[in-house]
């Protein structure tokens, strides 16, 4: 059996917490749109989960308090067909078919008082075939953390103490 050492304690006590109040993940009424037409409403949640986590995840590793944190998600190209499109197009294979994915995202930061402290509109697509994504949302997904890291570090070097 283990036992909890002191040193265990303060090594939980020493790791990064995200410290986000709120993050809210929306979309764009175009890609609303789309997400109903073409990819499905399913798809949304595995979105906002990776903007989410991703943000929670760089929040944490930098110590930033941010209060509310606005996402809006304004394009996302799939790598592999959604379930929808596979129920939609009779003969799609989802393991052959395979293109190039990505996301366009928006951001706005809010101090306590309501005041926007932060923004950034990013976007990434991969550009080459052979490198997308084996995964439904991968190319998404590598988005959603480089725009993730780059908001942060935005935001990092907007404070007066340098964290």
């Amino acid at each position: 059996m283990k036992r909890f050492t002191p040193l265990a304690a303060l090594a939980l006590l020493a790791a990064p917490i995200a410290l986000a109040g709120e993050i809210h993940v929306g979309f764009s009424p175009e890609f609303t749109e789309e997400l109903e037409d073409d990819y499905g409403m399913r798809e949304a949640d595995y979105l906002i989960d990776a903007v989410k986590d991703d943000l929670d995840r760089e929040l944490g590793k930098a110590g930033l308090d941010i209060p509310r944190i606005e996402v809006t998600i304004l394009d996302a190209m799939p790598n592999k067909p959604t379930f929808k499109q596979l129920g939609d197009t009779p003969g799609l294979d989802y393991g052959d078919s395979k293109s190039i994915g990505g996301m366009k995202l928006s951001a706005t930061a809010y101090d306590a008082d309501g005041n926007a402290t932060g923004e950034l509109t990013y976007d990434w697509y991969e550009t080459d075939l052979r490198y997308a994504g084996i995964s439904t949302w991968q190319d998404a997904k590598r988005a959603s953390d480089r725009f993730a890291r780059k908001f942060v570090k935005e935001l990092t070097a907007g404070t007066p103490s340098g964290s």
